[in-house]
């Protein structure tokens, strides 16, 4: 463990932030919540809320609960694995993607020919490239090729640079960039590069079917899977690509997630260099007006993170009601683990709670 473990007056010193995850469990915001406070090189915070589901005899969750990380997985897996291919000069930001993945060009509509031949790694990471949002792939695509495929199909939804949109369909493309560099499947290396390291135990794609009664399910999905989905990947496209996709796929403890906030905390160390980091974690300067960094987000207003947080901090969201927010000024790192998509996707009550809940943490540090 990269941290001392001293939560034994969590109870008194926490106890507003668990009567808010409490309160959020009871307004159905999430049926179950996990929680890990690192500070200073300690566990101050490290407690499970509620159960897997809302029904009677559901499963309690524990601080110990692994849980399907959605976009959380774009920082955890495919950005520490850019870091370290950008660090050992295998990875160069400003390459066009059409480079590595020439695809990318030869299957998108001629007319945008010309534009995605500008489209850079820098972009991807940054969230700049046009790439629109989401599409929904899963729907046409059956294999993992096809999808990736489809991906490099979609059109742009605006011209590359000039402005900042979330974009999943970029960190598919992504994932796959950085598998063809480093010649080996995105889950493969940064289990042995990142998570092995970490000690990160309970961290990985495609959990074991052993581990699949212990992860609190997501979904009843009746659209497109038609069964519960529990310890198998909640987001659609990541489905179809087997489990393993630059957007989301991992799954994770929350105490593994805060091993690897502590690893950012401590510079990088033991797998990257401060350098590396720094840049990054170093919100872009541009499209105008952006909040990303390379990979990473960071606050702004109203943010997530609440209001505490400071400048230098960053972090990431997931769908599934996951986050992690790391501030490098307080020496802080904040992981929610949730899993707000039971029993469907419409309850929206955690956007208001996760800046509540920061803000509970830092006014009681």
């Amino acid at each position: 463990m990269p941290f001392e473990a001293d939560f034994r007056e969590q109870e008194s010193r926490f106890a507003r932030v668990f009567m808010l995850t409490r309160v959020a469990i009871h307004r159905r915001a999430f049926p179950g919540a996990a929680l890990a406070v690192v500070h200073r090189r300690s566990l101050i915070a490290w407690r499970g809320f509620g159960c897997f589901t809302y029904e009677r005899n559901s499963s309690a969750v524990e601080s110990d609960t692994v849980f399907d990380l959605a976009s959380v997985t774009k920082v955890v897996a495919t950005t520490a694995m850019a870091m370290m291919l950008y660090e050992c000069g295998t990875l160069d930001l400003d390459s066009p993607v059409a480079d590595i993945l020439p695809e990318f060009v030869s299957l998108a509509p001629s007319s945008q020919r010309p534009d995605r031949r500008t489209v850079t790694l820098r972009m991807l990471l940054a969230h700049s490239s046009g790439l629109p949002a989401y599409v929904k792939l899963f729907e046409s695509a059956r294999t993992r090729d096809e999808l990736i495929h489809a991906a490099c199909a979609a059109p742009l939804a605006a011209p590359p640079g000039t402005t900042a949109v979330y974009s999943d369909i970029g960190f598919i493309l992504l994932g796959e960039i950085l598998a063809r560099r480093a010649g080996t499947s995105l889950d493969a290396f940064v289990q042995r590069e990142v998570f092995l390291p970490l000690g990160m135990k309970h961290t990985c794609f495609n959990p074991p079917s052993e581990w699949r009664p212990a992860v609190p399910p997501t979904e009843d999905d009746r659209t497109f899977r038609h069964r519960i989905i529990q310890g198998e990947v909640n987001d659609e496209n990541a489905s179809v690509m087997g489990g393993v996709a630059g957007h989301a796929g991992l799954f994770a403890s929350a105490l593994d997630v805060a091993r690897f906030a502590e690893c950012m905390l401590r510079g990088g160390a033991p797998i990257l260099k401060p350098a590396t980091l720094a840049l990054f974690t170093r919100r872009e300067s541009s499209p105008a007006g952006t909040s990303r960094a390379l990979g990473w987000d960071t606050p702004s207003q109203p943010s997530s993170s609440g209001k505490h947080f400071s400048t230098r901090s960053f972090g990431h969201l997931g769908y599934t009601g996951t986050s992690l927010w790391i501030d490098p000024d307080r020496q802080l790192s904040v992981t929610l683990l949730t899993n707000r998509t039971w029993p469907d996707r419409t309850s929206l009550l955690i956007k208001p709670f996760r800046p509540l809940l920061h803000d509970a943490v830092i006014e009681a540090l």
